[in-house]
């Protein structure tokens, strides 16, 4: 059964672990209360809890936060324009949404939009927007578990000796279960009063660019120590995991290791004694595993892929293989214009890391900065003024829950998709899955 009045940590893994176990499901035989049934949006928004004094809300937090997502989803980027938007809302859409939260519909005004928006928990927002955006996909991450530990920050680094060498652990077989892409975005227009602008990092589905995930990277840190905290919020299990090369860090391969999940990462001289370890290796006598060719926007781009068993106890743990991808560019002419090779290692054996796996898995990452590009071109989010309390997080969290709304309808010209939604008030509403 949802609980609508769940008590939220100011700590943001205790947030995610609240509102993931209100919005499980679970086995009726087991809890005689429990209530199996698929739940909609409104129900996520419905567990964050309200900032406000009960008694004088008109505009309950999750009618607000559904209309505000619907209006995004028909393009708007503001809070002018979503204000706008939601006073043009059907009666009987604004009555249904408002009676299931216990309310009379009246239209929210600009400032319960801004109020909303700005005060709401952006952790609780991030929360269900991922549970939900994975409920409509088919995929589990509402069972985090117990979170393993990590070790502390005075705790050595050590290269040898603390994990199992490859050949001695059992290999998992099967095609990983989500293949999630994890990168970071500087929300450059949103400055707060000392000029930092807020970074998001975020873990990304790479077949639909759907965000599962998303924490805030406060300018005093960086993304590396919020690569674990991202990740402990949803069920990583069987997961395949990418990131840039920022993140091929020691820990987090131990980190994805324990809790039963794959990464592929490339290799660059931010690990060096690695990457001098796979440049000694004789390539020349690994045949190439995979190769594509695609041609278009005036150039055509090649991509070969060599792929062999990891050395014996290589200066990073958990690694089963070892990869080279080489992409060389040409003119459509045949005459070259680059020609680029990363090294690249992973925790799949041969078995479940197939070079098909890996030369995905290295060419999918960019999927998340093409969610990036979205936000920007068409929601100009760098741009975006945006910048009280929790505001820009929010936005963008609902940028993310519209974007992956409309691939999940089938629209995936989201330029062209934004503009179809807001030439009929229903369309929103019928993409959030609140309509037939």
């Amino acid at each position: 059964m949802l609980t609508h009045s769940a008590t939220l940590s100011a700590d943001e893994a205790d947030t995610w672990a609240v509102l993931v176990s209100s919005l499980s499901t679970h086995d009726p035989g087991e809890d005689p209360v429990a209530d199996p049934t698929v739940v909609d949006l409104v129900d996520h928004f419905g567990v964050i809890e309200d900032f406000r004094e009960q008694a004088w809300v008109a505009h309950p937090l999750a009618a607000v936060l559904t209309l505000c997502s619907a209006a995004v989803v028909a393009g708007m980027r503001g809070y002018v324009a979503i204000a706008g938007w939601v006073a043009d809302t059907p009666p009987g859409l604004l009555g249904e949404i408002y009676a299931r939260c216990g309310k009379p519909p009246v239209p929210a005004s600009k400032t319960t939009v801004w109020a909303v928006v700005t005060h709401t928990d952006a952790a609780a927002v991030d929360t269900a927007v991922g549970l939900w955006l994975a409920a409509r996909a088919g995929i589990d991450i509402t069972v985090p578990g117990e979170r393993p530990e990590r070790p502390s920050a005075d705790e050595p680094d050590r290269d040898q000796g603390d994990t199992p060498g490859h050949d001695d652990e059992p290999e998992v077989q099967g095609s990983p279960r989500v293949v999630l892409g994890v990168d970071g975005k500087r929300v450059r227009g949103a400055r707060d009063p000392d000029g930092n602008a807020p970074h998001l990092l975020a873990a990304v589905t790479h077949d639909q660019g759907l965000a599962l995930a998303q924490t805030d990277v406060h300018h005093k840190t960086n993304e590396i120590p919020m690569f674990a905290p991202l990740l402990d919020t949803i069920d990583i299990t069987g997961m395949l995991v990418t990131a840039d090369c920022l993140h091929t860090q020691r820990a987090h391969a131990r980190y994805l290791h324990r809790r039963d999940a794959d990464f592929v990462f490339c290799v660059k001289d931010n690990q060096p004694g690695l990457f001098a370890a796979l440049d000694a290796l004789d390539w020349a006598r690994v045949p190439v595993a995979h190769s594509t060719t695609g041609r278009g926007h005036g150039r055509i781009e090649t991509r070969t892929l060599q792929v062999t068993t990891a050395p014996r106890d290589p200066p990073f743990p958990h690694v089963r293989q070892v990869f080279l991808v080489e992409r060389g560019v040409s003119d459509l002419a045949g005459t070259p214009v680059s020609n680029v090779a990363i090294f690249g290692v992973t925790s799949m054996g041969a078995g479940r890391g197939t070079p098909q796996v890996i030369a995905e898995a290295v060419r999918g990452q960019w999927k998340i900065e093409a969610l990036h590009w979205i936000r920007d071109t068409v929601y100009r989010e760098d741009d975006s003024k945006v910048h009280t309390r929790s505001g820009p997080r929010i936005m963008a969290s609902l940028r993310n829950l519209a974007i992956g709304a409309l691939r999940l309808h089938g629209r995936n010209d989201i330029a062209e998709a934004t503009r179809w939604a807001n030439r009929n008030m229903e369309r929103p509403f019928l993409v959030l899955g609140l309509i037939p």
